[in-house]
């Protein structure tokens, strides 16, 4: 068998009690999935085989040591962590067991694939709740994977359809969210984002930047940080020989992304961008961190407790981030000059 293949993604089991284990059994079984990389579960088997059984999955599902020894679709591959116990959790209900499994997930597939046995991680949902219940006091996976992989300046970007949404701030209150409107920080975004959006396959992204206040302030009439703040940090960004531009008005710029004006819009604080880009569907969209050594998508929805058991839960999300994850490890890796080859065991 030829040393080319498919990357290889670490797919986390996500919170045991959603709906992520059964959202995995639907995503692995499609054909446009497995025709561009290798998904293996980090997680309990166990939990696998129950959402296999109440998805009513064809996969079987198949026990292996490592990443690398994933197969190319006919099984439900998952390296088993064995650490779920089913007497200490209910689905749907919020559990300190729940909570650890999730982060022990996280950890093992950071792990393989910062030693290289997978080319990417793929995110289920976890639950910020569970996860502080067991002692991992994180506001989600973006601080938890940064923490993993030495703290490096990180960012999030949101993919929906053809619109690329990266912040300034996130989970923080709208008054800091202003206050953290600065040149330096600005810009740092902007690289990030300018990086990531080239592992998607564009070379030369056009970034454009929403303002903060309404109508991008209006010449001041409306808030100055443009003016002092927003509009400094794009002249930094273009002397560095990004192609970026704005400010724009946050009620028009993020539509004009998704027309394909812009390859990435940066939004100044959270529900700026985060709205624009669930409008489209939650269940559509992918999370991206950017700043990492390593690739990690995720989905975007939440553990959707209320339909965990049911086996109505909705793939979309999943399968459009393992796609996106697919995507930029192949481009990563091409642009290093490396082929696709099995990484070495850890």
């Amino acid at each position: 068998m030829s040393n080319l293949i498919k990357p290889i993604l670490a797919v986390t089991l996500g919170d045991p009690a959603g709906t992520g284990p059964e959202l995995i059994t639907k995503a692995f079984a499609q054909s446009d999935v497995t025709a561009v990389c290798r998904p293996v579960v980090i997680g309990d088997a166990a939990v696998v085989r129950e959402a296999a059984a109440i998805t009513g999955a064809k996969l079987p599902v198949r026990i292996i040591a490592s990443p690398a020894e994933a197969g190319e679709g006919s099984t439900l591959d998952v390296v088993d962590l064995g650490n779920v116990d089913p007497a200490q959790f209910a689905r749907g209900q919020i559990s300190a067991h729940c909570g650890q499994a999730a982060y022990e997930a996280i950890k093992r597939s950071v792990d393989y694939t910062l030693a290289g046995s997978a080319h990417a991680v793929v995110t289920s949902a976890l639950n910020k709740a569970a996860l502080h219940a067991a002692g991992h006091h994180y506001d989600g996976h973006t601080e938890l994977l940064s923490e993993l992989c030495g703290k490096p300046k990180v960012t999030m970007m949101l993919v929906a359809d053809k619109l690329r949404v990266c912040h300034v701030s996130t989970h923080v209150s709208l008054r800091e969210a202003i206050e953290r409107v600065k040149p330096e920080r600005i810009v740092s975004v902007i690289r990030i984002a300018r990086a990531g959006v080239q592992e998607l396959g564009i070379a030369d992204p056009h970034i454009a930047v929403a303002g903060v206040n309404p109508h991008a302030g209006e010449g001041g009439i409306f808030g100055d940080e443009e003016i002092r703040f927003i509009a400094p940090a794009i002249e930094q960004a273009k002397a560095l020989g990004f192609r970026v531009s704005g400010p724009y008005a946050g009620d028009t710029v993020f539509f004009r992304t998704l027309q394909g004006q812009f390859d990435c819009a940066i939004a100044m604080y959270h529900d700026q961008g985060h709205v624009a880009a669930k409008m489209l569907g939650i269940w559509l969209g992918v999370n991206v961190t950017l700043g990492l050594p390593i690739i990690r998508t995720s989905v975007e929805h939440g553990t959707d407790f209320d339909n965990a058991g049911t086996g109505r839960g909705d793939p979309r999300s999943l399968v459009a981030a393992l796609k996106l994850a697919a995507t930029m490890a192949g481009n990563r890796l091409r642009a290093s000059g490396s082929a696709l080859r099995v990484p070495e065991q850890i």
